[in-house]
């Protein structure tokens, strides 16, 4: 998760969207929630920082290892 990005567990696709851009955040908080084969899988912020950059929206489909977003320090 080089910079603070924040890369996709699972492929699925974008259930919930916690955070709004330029939202301060620790690591570990919950930024979004994906859905994959029924289940609801937290999507965490790897760094503490700002929450700068989101790629997706919810609905999206999203492949494993996509860049969802970005926090920056």
């Amino acid at each position: 998760m080089a910079n603070g990005e924040i890369l996709a567990p699972v492929s699925g696709s974008v259930w919930k969207i916690e955070c709004t851009e330029g939202q301060a955040v620790s690591e570990g908080d919950t930024i979004m929630i994906l859905e994959s084969m029924k289940m609801e899988i937290p999507v965490e912020a790897p760094v503490s920082g700002t929450f700068s950059s989101l790629t997706v929206k919810e609905g999206d489909p999203v492949e494993e290892d996509a860049v969802l977003g970005v926090v920056t320090t």
